[in-house]
């Protein structure tokens, strides 16, 4: 008799404990859940001024891009279309973060959290690529009809040299900008921000979780 009694208490005492460890389980989850939704939203000041600042530079450079047309300055015109539609594209992404950002929450479960968070990694990659296909098209705007004529010969070769050297710089980054790569020194220099950071800090938080449900 004694036996069984100690084998109830025993059997209660187990089933306090799974009860606790379980609510201790739930309650790192949600804290860690916390966490991550802290770093993202830490996120959106930065992309909130980037897109204000965003669309002054593209009103600006379509102002410059139709004075370009109507003067005829066509290596103007190239430029000033080119930079605006990138920083165009860019501004829809960073409002694309900002939507991925207000959809992680404490209550979401963790596949839609590693959804969102797959998302907002690739798309800061490739928007990150596309940003620096610029390159180019800051060597070339200020070239015109008096270059061509009158420009002295040297000038030239140092101006084609720096321009195809921007336009290898700008593919050679939109190829190898990707997670590959994340540990590379260069890499890290890119994304040395404070909105990439976050996106990693995020994953980590992200892969704890993985481990605690596995516990």
């Amino acid at each position: 008799m004694e036996e069984l009694d100690i084998m109830e208490i025993w059997k209660g005492y187990e089933s306090k404990l799974n009860e606790t460890l379980q609510i201790n389980r739930q309650n790192t989850l949600e804290l860690t859940k916390m966490k991550i939704k802290s770093h993202l939203v830490s996120l959106k000041p930065t992309k909130i001024f980037t897109i204000l600042a965003g669309i002054i530079w593209v009103v600006f450079l379509d102002i410059i891009a139709v004075v370009a047309f109507y003067a005829g300055n066509i290596s103007l015109l190239i430029s000033a279309v080119g930079l605006t539609i990138i920083n165009k594209l860019a501004i829809g992404v960073y409002l694309y973060h900002l939507f991925l950002i207000s959809k992680v929450g404490i209550n979401s479960n963790v596949m839609e959290v590693q959804d969102k968070l797959a998302r907002l990694k690739v798309s800061t990659l490739n928007i990150t690529k596309i940003l620096f296909l610029q390159f180019p098209l800051w060597t070339i705007f200020y070239w015109g009809w008096g270059m061509i004529q009158y420009g002295n010969p040297i000038l030239w070769v140092i101006q084609l040299a720096i321009t195809f050297a921007s336009i290898y710089l700008s593919y050679w980054l939109y190829i190898n900008i990707k997670t590959e790569n994340q540990d590379k020194k260069w890499f890290k220099l890119i994304f040395v921000e404070k909105e990439w950071q976050a996106v990693l800090k995020s994953q980590t938080l992200l892969e704890q979780i993985e481990d605690y449900k596995n516990y």
